[in-house]
This record gives structure tokens, sequence and C-alpha cells, in this order.
């Protein structure tokens, strides 16, 4: 792959990974609209693990108090704030890891993968999901407050973003707007969620492939981690400050646009 076709897919990943607009929509459009050959698995693996670095980093203090609550939790042990969080991602990351093996088994994620009028309806449709719990949800609650009923609800809407179009960093906030988050904190558990689902995710693809990467591969991924791991950086910068002073409006007037596009190129 060139060096130009690399930077393409790994800023398109790092930065709709984060935001309220799907990456797996775009990534599957890119092909599809430009013509440009299909980046493949170890691609995939490389970008989302870019991305998981860049969350990471951006939440280490949270990230540290989770990995430092691992160990009481082994134990059966939820008494302190880091176990509790670990314990509160665990819990969200399970609908979404029974969903994704479901859809692998039965071949349904390849099907859903190939139809740009399905990205096209989802783009449309929970932006405006998106839109309604934004302006209509309260914001009383902080990332403090996360409790096991609401990580098992994220978690279910987390599910979702399964289906290609759907935005996982978009419906979790969806979701937690619902539920009362503010801005912000809606975002920030939606960011945290992210690093056990791109984990299990990237897991699960880089067994996949790993037989079959050579050098050449290899090098390519690298390069492509780097190139993630900036722009999702970035993007996620950009986005936390912009919620100070901005709605999620913006991010649902583009996906309505997109949307529509989408379907009128799928039934013209």
């Amino acid at each position: 792959m060139t060096t130009f076709h690399l930077l393409l897919i790994a800023v398109l990943q790092g930065v709709t990974e984060f935001l309220p607009i799907s990456s797996s929509g775009h990534l599957i459009l890119l092909p599809a609209l430009t013509g440009l050959k299909d980046q493949g698995q170890v691609i995939d693996v490389a970008v989302h693990l870019g991305t998981l670095i860049a969350v990471m980093l951006y939440f280490w203090r949270d990230v540290g108090l989770a990995l430092g609550g691992i160990p009481r939790l082994i134990y059966g042990r939820v008494d302190s704030p880091g176990a509790k969080l670990a314990f509160l991602l665990l819990v969200a990351t399970v609908p979404v890891v029974i969903a994704g093996l479901l859809l692998k088994l039965t071949g349904l994620d390849d099907i859903m993968r190939g139809s740009v009028a399905l990205i096209g309806l989802t783009m449309l449709g929970f932006g405006v999901v998106l839109l309604w719990s934004d302006k209509t949800g309260a914001t009383h609650k902080t990332a403090a407050n996360w409790s096991l009923r609401h990580a098992v609800i994220l978690g279910l809407w987390q599910a979702l973003a399964l289906i290609p179009g759907t935005s996982r960093s978009g419906i979790c906030i969806t979701g937690a707007r619902h539920l009362g988050y503010g801005r912000t904190d809606a975002t920030k558990l939606a960011m945290l969620m992210s690093i056990p689902t791109i984990l299990a995710s990237g897991t699960l693809l880089a067994a996949e492939v790993s037989a079959t990467a050579n050098y050449a591969i290899v090098k390519d991924a690298a390069l492509a981690t780097v190139f993630a791991f900036v722009a999702a950086l970035a993007a996620l910068i950009l986005m936390m400050r912009l919620l100070k002073t901005v709605s999620f409006t913006p991010y649902v007037i583009y996906r309505v646009i997109l949307g529509l596009c989408l379907l009128v190129w799928a039934y013209s």
C-alpha cells in the first residue's frame, strides 16, 4: 500500500472513531466510493491499535484507576473506585462481545458490511436519535454516578454499533444523554467504554490475521498505527474542548446530509 493510502485510512479511522459519525461506516465507504483497494484486516487492526493508544493516553488517570482496581476485582471485591470502574467497563462490554460473535457466526456482519443503503439509513436515523437525546436529555448525572444498571443499559446501546454506520461513540453518547449525563460526562463514558471494546475486537482480528502477516504488511501496519494515533488524539482533544461550548448538532447535520446522499446514491 502507498503511504498516502495508509495515511488516508488511518486519519479517517482516527478522526471518526471518537466523533459520533461512524468510523466503520466511513472505512467501508472509502473503497466503495473511491475505487481504492480494501485495506484488509491487518491494517484494520493497526488503526484500531492507534486509536486505542490515543484514548488510553488521553484518559490516563481513569485508565490507571481501572487497571489498579483489577487485582481487587479478580478476588471478587468491588470495594474501591478503581475496582468499580473496571467492573462496570467489563459489564458494559459483554453485550457487544456476545452480539459481535453472533453476527460473525451467522455471517450477518459480512452482509451488512456491503450495504451502502444500510449505512445511509443508520447515518440518518441514529443521527436524528442523537439530536433528540441531546436536546431532551437531562444533565444532572456525572461519570462518578455511573451504576451497574446504567452500565448494562449503555452496553446494550453499544451493541447497536455493530450495525455499520451507527457509530460506537455516537450511540453510547446517545444512550448516556438519554440517561441524564451531561455532554462531557456522556462522552467520557463513551470513550472509556471504547477501550475494552476496541481491545476485544482488535484481539479477535489479530488472531485471525497473525498467520498471514509478512514483513511488508507489518511495516505498513506500524505506519498506520502511528498515523491513526496522531489523528485520534487530535480529534479527541478537539472534541472534548468543543463540548464546552458546542452541542452535537454539527455532527448530526453531517450525518443527515451524508445519510441522505448515500440513500440517493444507493437507490438511483
